[in-house]
C-alpha cells in the first residue's frame, strides 16, 4: 500500500492524560496530524473524565471512555466493537504499558473487524519487561543493572546486602524511587505495592547521565527510526520535562541492537544511564512511544506517522538523519471547558 494524496483514516488513541507523568496520546496525535499524507479523524479512548485530551477539540474529534485494564479482555473488546460500529476505526494506538497486554491479546479479533494495530507480540512484550530485563541483557550482551524481585518487605534487607545502598525501588508498571536507607526502601515498597501490586523490583543504582531513546521497529528486526534525547530537566519522579536531541552513535547502535534481538514491532523507549566511563546501562525498555515523542517529528523522524503507515501496510524506508540540538520544554496551559462537557463524558461515556 502506498499513500497517494491524503489517506482518510480514523485512528483511535489512548493516553490523553496530563499528570506529572503524562501520557503520550496528545503528542502522538500532534505528530500524526502534522503528516501531510493523512486526513485523519481522531478518536480518543479515555479512562478518566478529567483527561485533558478529551476537551482539546482541535486535537481529538470524539472521545469514548473504555474499561480499565483490570477489567480484562472481554469488556475492552465489547467496548471497542461498540465504538467501531459508530466510527469505523481503521487503526488503534494504545499508549499505556498497563493496557498493552489486553490490546495485544485482542489483536486477532480487531483484525477481523478491520481494525489495524502495530504492536509487539506477547513474547517481545514480556522479554523487555522490568522483571525480565536483566536476563534479557545477559542473553544479548547488553548492560542492565542487577535486580531482585521482592514479594515481601522482609526480603528488602537481603536485596540491600547484595546490591548495596542506594537502591532503586520500582513498581512493576510505573514509578521508581531512589532509596538511600532501609527506611526509605520500606516506604517505597509499601507505596508501590499499594499502587501497582507485587512484585516490586529492587535494582542496582547506576550513577550517570540520563539518556532516553525513542525507536521504531518494523517487526522483522529492522530499525525504522532512532532519536536519542538527553534530559535537560528532570522531575522528582525522574521524568524528562525538557530534553535535547543528541548525536551519539553508541545510543543509536544500542537501539538497533535491541530491535534486532527482539524483532520489535512498533514504538519503544529505551531509558539509558551512561556512566562516567562511557558504559550505557539500559534501565528500562518502555513498550510504547514516550510522552516526548513529538520531538521525533520536530527532529525530522516522525515516528507516530511512520507507525501509522506501516500499520496500514505501507513499506517505510528507515530514516538516516535527524536534527541535532532540537529541544523540547514541557509547559502547563490551563485548558478551560464547561461543566456540561464534564457531565456528558461522565454520564454517557463519550464526548
Amino acid at each position: 500500500m502506498k499513500f497517494n494524496g491524503k489517506q482518510k483514516l480514523v485512528i483511535a488513541v489512548t493516553g490523553l492524560n496530563a499528570i506529572d507523568s503524562p501520557g503520550p496520546g496528545v503528542a502522538v496525535i500532534r505528530a500524526i496530524r502534522e503528516c501531510p499524507d493523512f486526513d485523519v479523524r481522531i478518536i480518543g479512548l479515555s479512562y478518566e473524565a478529567l483527561e485533558p485530551g478529551i476537551y482539546m477539540h482541535d486535537i481529538v474529534d470524539k472521545t469514548y471512555q473504555i474499561p480499565y485494564p483490570s477489567a480484562g479482555i472481554e469488556p475492552l473488546l465489547d467496548r471497542i466493537r461498540d465504538i467501531h460500529e459508530r466510527e469505523n476505526i481503521d487503526l488503534v494506538i494504545p499508549n499505556f504499558d498497563a493496557e498493552l497486554f489486553n490490546f495485544i491479546k485482542i489483536g486477532p479479533q480487531l483484525r477481523n473487524l478491520g481494525i489495524h494495530s502495530f504492536l509487539p507480540d506477547l513474547e517481545q512484550f514480556e522479554a523487555r519487561h522490568k522483571m525480565e530485563l536483566y536476563e534479557f541483557g545477559k542473553k544479548h550482551g547488553m548492560l542492565v543493572p542487577a535486580d531482585r524481585l521482592i514479594y515481601h518487605s522482609s526480603d528488602l534487607a537481603k536485596a540491600a546486602e547484595e546490591l548495596q545502598y542506594p537502591l532503586v525501588v520500582k513498581g512493576k508498571y510505573y514509578d521508581a524511587t531512589i532509596a538511600y536507607t532501609s527506611e526509605q526502601a520500606q516506604k517505597a515498597f509499601n507505596q508501590l505495592k499499594s499502587k501497582w501490586g507485587l512484585p516490586i523490583i529492587v535494582q542496582e543504582f547506576i550513577n550517570g547521565i540520563e539518556i532516553n531513546i525513542a525507536a521504531l521497529g518494523d517487526g522483522e528486526g529492522n530499525t525504522i527510526s532512532v532519536v536519542p534525547m538527553r534530559k535537560l530537566y528532570i522531575t522528582d519522579k525522574g521524568k524528562a520535562w525538557a530534553g535535547i536531541t543528541i548525536d551519539d552513535s553508541s545510543y543509536t547502535n544500542l537501539a538497533r541492537k535491541f530491535i534486532k534481538a527482539t524483532k520489535w514491532r512498533g514504538g519503544c523507549e529505551l531509558e539509558v544511564m551512561q556512566t562516567k566511563d562511557g558504559k550505557p546501562y539500559i534501565m528500562e525498555v518502555n513498550p510504547r512511544f514516550p510522552a516526548w515523542i513529538y520531538l521525533t517529528a520536530a527532529a525530522g523522524q516522525n515516528q507516530p506517522a511512520s507507525l501509522v503507515k506501516m500499520a496500514m501496510g505501507e513499506k517505510v524506508e528507515p530514516f538516516t538523519t535527524y536534527s541535532v540540538g532540537k529541544i523540547f520544554i514541557r509547559y502547563s496551559w490551563d485548558l478551560i471547558t464547561d461543566v456540561s462537557e464534564f457531565q456528558i463524558i461522565s454520564g454517557t461515556g463519550e464526548l
